[in-house]
């Protein structure tokens, strides 16, 4: 998911899929303890998604609209 189409959703959308990344995330990372991974790059796309969902989420909390400084 590209951060144009996060930022495009609402913060209640984005909370409810956070939610499920972070679940799937941890089925992952749990499998890849007790067995092989078909798809071990997995964990890291689930990874940067739900930075990019937090980010955008901490950008909406402070009020920056674009996540860049306007100086």
């Amino acid at each position: 998911m590209k951060i144009e189409e996060i930022r495009s959703k609402t913060g209640d959308e984005l909370e409810i899929e956070l939610q499920k990344l972070r679940r799937e995330l941890f089925d992952l990372r749990f499998k890849s303890k007790t067995q092989a991974l078909s798809s071990p790059a997995r964990i890291r796309q689930l990874r940067r998604q739900v930075a990019r969902m937090e980010t955008v989420l901490t950008e909406r909390r402070l009020g920056t609209a674009t996540g860049k400084n306007a100086s």
